[in-house]
């Protein structure tokens, strides 16, 4: 049986209540398929992106925290290697979202700078849990 430190343990419990938040996007998503909302074809396409990448990042990063309980890592690097998935899960798909509102809008606004920021907290949670898996 896999036991899980106290940190783990509470952050996925959160993580799982917090996922069921990507329901409402879901419905969003419904709404904007159906007509319910007017989205330009690239609003529909960021705000299809930003979703996916919450569910998928949301499960990817539940992996990575368990993964992470196998190493050896401390301090800030431990809390990078077991969240930072995670926190890539909100941010990035916050930047898609947040990029394309706007009545109309066809291109993103400044806000797409938060899909990058997401981006490199992803590959910096990915690449410092692989450093640590390696080296335990």
């Amino acid at each position: 049986m896999l036991e899980l430190s106290q940190s783990a343990q509470v952050t996925a419990g959160i993580v799982l209540l917090a996922a069921v938040t990507v329901t409402s996007g879901g419905a969003f998503l419904a709404k904007v398929a159906t007509g319910g909302v007017p989205a330009t074809e690239f609003q529909r396409s960021f705000f299809r992106a930003g979703h996916g990448h919450a569910g998928v990042l949301i499960v990817f990063g539940l992996v990575c925290l368990l993964l992470s309980e196998a190493t050896v890592l401390t301090g800030f690097a431990r809390w990078l290697a077991a969240t930072g998935v995670l926190v890539s899960a909100i941010v990035l798909p916050a930047g898609f979202f947040f990029s394309a509102m706007g009545a109309g809008r066809t291109r993103p606004n400044r806000a797409i700078a938060v899909v990058w920021v997401g981006g490199a907290l992803l590959v910096a949670g990915l690449v410092t849990l692989a450093v640590g898996l390696l080296t335990a």
